[in-house]
């Protein structure tokens, strides 16, 4: 009896473990299913809004819109990230961006919600559609004015190493040159006075 019940408790534990092993294995499956739903969501409304953008009309240029300030944020992000990484102090820019970025998310549902309306309806807002504009082109230029100034940083900082790389090769080659030989240099001044001898008449 207490080999059968050794047994049974071994294979009960076996049991147990094999459970537990594959609840985590269904929860961690449903959760990449859902992040590869959400990744595949984002791709679709992606791929609809380049698709929508290649029409004409109202519709297509505020999907044009939208891409344009999504592609004016991402070089934005790309811009403060490569500064970010090269150590520079970058202020109170992190917040500021962090903030741009989210109204210019508020901004995409708004220009996404405005072409969504002007292509099932025939009736056009244009004073809503030039209060877009007029969003979009702000946004836009903050963004190619951070862009700019940390460019501008870039460009101050790669100077300064420029310069400094100057100054050490001046250094390094002045430093490897031969010191001059004082009985070359006689030498030189001897065959001169030997020239000009001969050269007068």
């Amino acid at each position: 009896m207490t080999e059968i019940g050794e047994f049974l408790v071994v294979v009960l534990v076996i049991l147990a473990f094999l459970l537990l092993l594959g609840g985590v294995g269904i929860y961690l499956l449903v959760k990449l299913g859902r992040k590869a739903a959400g990744h595949a969501k984002q791709a679709a409304g992606r791929l609809s809004t380049h698709v929508n953008a290649m029409g004409t009309g109202d519709a297509a240029e505020v999907e044009r819109l939208r891409l344009d300030l999504r592609r004016e944020v991402a070089l934005t992000r790309q811009a403060f990230e490569h500064a970010q990484r090269q150590g520079w102090g970058l202020g109170d820019l992190p917040r500021l961006l962090a903030d741009l970025e989210a109204q210019a998310e508020v901004h995409d549902g708004q220009l996404g919600m405005y072409a969504q309306q002007r292509r099932v309806s025939p009736y056009v807002d244009h004073a809503t559609l030039g209060r877009l504009r007029e969003h979009q082109a702000t946004l836009t230029a903050m963004c190619a004015r951070i862009r700019a100034d940390l460019l501008g940083d870039q460009v101050q900082h790669t100077a300064a190493g420029i310069a400094d790389l100057s100054s050490r090769t001046d250094l390094e080659i002045e430093a490897r040159r031969r010191p001059p030989d004082p009985l070359e240099e006689i030498d030189e001044l001897y065959r001169r006075s030997l020239d000009e001898r001969r050269d007068r008449p």
